[in-house]
């Protein structure tokens, strides 16, 4: 995906944090009719090549062994010596393969095949400098090399030469046009050079030759919503999100928040951050909690907008069912409830931690009997994921959740104990069930 970095290692952090800043600021843009500060829409983050051609399977360690034998046997083989070379890249050992790689190319130095293989292992290293070199050499005696041309260009790209590695794209794909890594690759520098119309027709090329390319159709619904064109990109965020895509379906909520080129929906729009957030997407998790702030009312919004949030919560928990078709519904029940008794333990955490996210009090007090006593024999007491849920849900300052983690706290329920822990969550919750458990709490203690 845009941003995402295969190659030497201090550039990959490097980009990698760049691209949080876009995300953040198209969730307050998305939020701001509910409360949040609108900002501008910023300057996006560099992106980078996607990795290069992938490297050859790793062999079983027999074959390895009778590469090395080959070697031995005849100390002037120089195919043996890159074959060896080439075996060793694919079991991921890059510096002896470059050894190998070398002296086969000192015995045989018209061997294109080993000088890419030796530029893919540089690449790989982060000897990017040199990588280019050997890669150029191989372009120069070997120009139907698509692949070594392919790495040419990771590894410029690696440099920030832009200029050269758009030329080596342009014509790569001009020479082969079905090549979609190639056309990929180049929809990545052209919207690095500013070239957002280039960028999109690249990442259309490779949809056309891969319909299923994920990561193509999240990059083209990037660069569409960047170009402002909402009704274009929305299409393509929601195509990649059904993918999977965790990045993808934040952008789908987005999009369902704000109305961009949707009709507004908060339903949907916690759907999919709901989704984002299951696989761990930080930005989600922020767009639910600012969602959750204002219909809890711990905003100035007024009462209309508190209504709206609190509707969207419902609804998508009532969508929640749609997911289930073979499941009994038994009145105000929960999901995780119906498959609780169904035997379906593990989807009933995940089904329930949903719900409870999406302020589902009968989730929550099912989640906290979970958390103490488990499930004999398919979920042990004390469950990580369901104590992270209530310590989250306490910063957020919901009551249900805090006065649980303090319970947890005063018992030490999978938590070391520390009752003044507790008695401080207490007293900062002006609830009855929370100064009823502070007063037993207080007169226990010493």
């Amino acid at each position: 995906m845009i941003g995402d970095v295969r190659g030497p290692r201090d550039l990959a952090t490097r980009r990698l944090d760049l691209r949080k800043a876009l995300p953040r600021c198209v969730l307050l843009l998305a939020l701001a009719p509910l409360g949040c500060t609108t900002v501008a829409t910023p300057s996006p983050p560099p992106i980078a090549s996607p990795p290069a051609q992938p490297s050859p399977p790793a062999p079983p360690v027999s074959a390895l062994a009778r590469l090395r034998e080959a070697v031995s046997r005849d100390p002037g083989d120089a195919q043996a010596r890159a074959s060896l070379g080439q075996a060793l890249i694919g079991r991921g050992e890059m510096a002896e393969a470059s050894v190998w790689l070398r002296e086969a190319l000192r015995l045989a130095p018209d061997l294109g095949e080993a000088r890419a293989s030796l530029g893919l292992a540089l690449y790989a290293m982060g000897d990017v400098g040199a990588a280019v070199e050997e890669l150029r050499a191989v372009r120069r005696a070997r120009p139907d090399l698509a692949a070594a041309r392919l790495t040419l260009a990771a590894a410029l790209v690696a440099r920030q030469d832009w200029p050269a590695a758009r030329a080596e794209l342009e014509e790569l794909v001009a020479a082969h046009p079905d090549l979609a890594q190639a056309h990929y690759t180049l929809g990545a520098v052209r919207y690095t050079e500013g070239d957002l119309e280039g960028a999109i027709a690249a990442y259309r090329r490779v949809l056309a030759l891969e319909p299923r390319h994920a990561d193509a159709r999240y990059n083209l619904a990037l660069v569409l919503k960047l170009a402002r064109r909402d009704a274009e990109a929305t299409p393509e965020f929601l195509a990649a999100a059904r993918a999977g895509l965790p990045n993808a379906q934040f952008f789908a909520g987005t999009a369902y928040a704000g109305g961009l080129g949707v009709e507004r929906d908060l339903a949907g729009a916690v759907r999919w951050w709901s989704r984002a957030a299951a696989q761990g997407l930080s930005q989600a998790e922020e767009a639910l909690a600012e969602l959750r702030l204002v219909a809890l009312g711990r905003t100035r919004r007024g009462p209309a907008e508190r209504e709206a949030a609190e509707q969207a919560f419902r609804d998508f928990r009532e969508r929640v069912w749609s997911e289930y078709a073979d499941l009994s519904r038994d009145g105000a029940d929960t999901v995780g409830a119906a498959l609780l008794r169904a035997g379906r333990v593990p989807e009933a955490v995940r089904a329930l931690l949903r719900e409870a996210a999406a302020l589902s009090e009968p989730a929550v007090r099912q989640l906290e009997t979970l958390y103490e006593h488990g499930v004999e024999g398919r979920l042990a007491a004390h469950d990580p994921r369901i104590l992270g849920y209530f310590e989250s849900a306490t910063s957020e300052g919901q009551v249900r959740p805090r006065i649980a983690l303090a319970r947890f706290y005063a018992r030490g329920l999978g938590v070391p104990k520390d009752v003044a822990r507790a008695l401080g969550l207490l007293r900062a919750t002006p609830h009855e069930d929370a100064q009823r458990l502070l007063r037993e709490l207080s007169a226990a203690s010493p």
